[in-house]
């Protein structure tokens, strides 16, 4: 006999009791039924994110991408504890654990509340020293921008580009708008329209770590991202 709960999610997870959701998927004697709702802390609903449910003793990883209500199901083994995760473009964010019980053909609802971030530094990505040329190693985040990019269609977005003190401020300013440019040309040669990419260089006027120390050079010598249009 199949049964109907709702898991008890700590942090930004929130029950939901009155949810009425087609059910598409069935539970299994070893599987059990996710029934979800992704909102902002407005109570918007979320289309096109991805949630993350990783098995803390396996390790497996189980993906769900909500539609264009904000929902989602998925299936994933009983009797686990699971780590929550929020894709966040090219990173992957931990939001919680969750813990599912071992009963069959078990169906769960929850609720997921997120605040998708607006702006942020884009991890993996590298340029020769002193110049505007990307190195291999970065593609791989980039190709992971694409892929976000391409499922959130209606996205719009900045490349900033920034640097340390180290040089003139003009030349740094110059080397910052190339390498922002740089990284707008890679995501339309991969299919992004160019009116959802702009690029803007600041140079060494936004830093966010002190430049009296290499630590905090590394941390200013960065490319960031901001949403313009979500």
């Amino acid at each position: 006999m199949r049964s109907k709960k709702t898991l008890s999610l700590l942090l930004f997870i929130a029950l939901t009791a009155n949810s009425i959701i087609a059910q598409k998927l069935k539970p299994t004697d070893k599987l059990a039924l996710l029934m979800g709702v992704v909102k902002n802390f407005k109570g918007n609903l979320l289309a096109n994110e991805t949630i993350i449910f990783v098995n803390d003793k396996t390790k497996t990883s189980y993906k769900a991408n909500t539609d264009a209500s904000g929902k989602f199901e998925l299936l994933i083994p009983i009797s686990g504890t699971y780590s929550l995760r929020y894709k966040k473009f090219t990173t992957d964010v931990d939001y919680t654990k969750m813990n599912v019980p071992a009963d069959k053909e078990a169906t769960y609802e929850v609720e997921i509340k997120i605040d998708p971030p607006k702006d942020f530094v884009l991890e993996n990505v590298y340029f020769e020293t002193g110049k505007s040329n990307l190195k291999p190693n970065s593609f791989k985040a980039l190709d992971d921008l694409v892929e976000i990019l391409k499922i959130k269609t209606t996205m719009a977005i900045e490349i900033q580009g920034h640097t340390d003190n180290v040089g003139k401020e003009e030349d740094n300013l110059k080397l910052s708008q190339e390498r922002a440019n740089e990284v707008r040309k890679y995501l339309i040669t991969k299919g992004i329209a160019e009116t959802r990419v702009s690029a803007k260089g600041y140079g060494q006027t936004m830093p966010v770590a002190d430049n009296g120390t290499e630590t905090g050079k590394a941390k200013n010598r960065r490319t960031s991202l901001k949403v313009i249009k979500e």
